[in-house]
């Protein structure tokens, strides 16, 4: 593995074409599987504009935003179908009483079977939108992880299967986290070096469960997705 990370690549958008598709639906939520490649919210460049709030609120106008996933995460992504449900799980992800986790294939065959990652982050200004490891200027974060297989590519390079879960909410926490431990996500165009970035034709990065209070009846209630990788 490479230890310089390579440019930032020049930003080209084309988003899959593949139809909504729908995990569950009450009159309260609306929960998606969002396609690797695809916004999650509009960018403000006028090309940008297809993503999957928008193509959902084409369907469900009174679709109403509740988080997001990175445009090359795919995975398990809520929405709320009424203000008050929105209000609800917002509180929910703000306090962190939210349960979710991710899949993500590494680099390499990661010694211990678990552990936790703490390191605060901050935006690297210099080379936006990547963020960076800061103890001076970053805000906490911490991500737990577990070993779930050690396995090798059809070139012999080992990687290793991982449930990751964020205990905070940072942007790019587990892309960072990952890279900043030694095993960078396969198929990471900001933090893996070019040579670990073409072992994939995507970010080996997936959003597959997700657990809320629910806003109606006050139960638990998880939405999955699995990784499709």
């Amino acid at each position: 593995m490479q230890n310089n990370l390579p440019p930032m690549p020049a930003f080209v958008y084309n988003p899959p074409q593949s139809p909504l598709q729908i995990l569950y639906q009450d009159d309260d939520l609306l929960a998606l599987s969002k396609p690797s490649g695809l916004l999650s919210v509009p960018a403000k460049n006028k090309d940008h504009q297809d993503c999957l709030q928008t193509r959902a609120e084409a369907e469900f106008p009174e679709a109403r935003l509740i988080h997001r996933l990175d445009l090359d995460t795919s995975g398990v992504f809520l929405m709320a179908l009424n203000k008050p449900a929105q209000a609800h799980i917002n509180l929910q992800f703000e306090k962190r009483k939210t349960q979710k986790y991710y899949v993500a294939h590494v680099w390499g065959h990661v010694n211990e079977d678990s552990g936790q990652v703490d390191l605060p982050i901050c935006v690297d200004w210099d080379n936006r939108p990547r963020q960076m490891i800061s103890h001076e200027h970053g805000r906490a974060s911490q991500t737990e992880w577990q070993v779930i297989e050690r396995e090798y590519l059809e070139d012999g390079t080992a990687f290793s299967r991982m449930k990751l879960k964020p205990l905070t909410g940072r942007s790019h926490q587990l892309r960072l986290h990952m890279k900043e431990i030694g095993h960078p996500i396969l198929g990471d165009v900001f933090y893996a070096p070019l040579d670990l970035q073409e072992k994939a034709s995507r970010l080996l990065l997936h959003a597959e469960s997700l657990t809320i209070q629910h806003p109606g009846n006050r139960e638990m209630i998880t939405f999955t997705d699995p990784a499709p990788f």
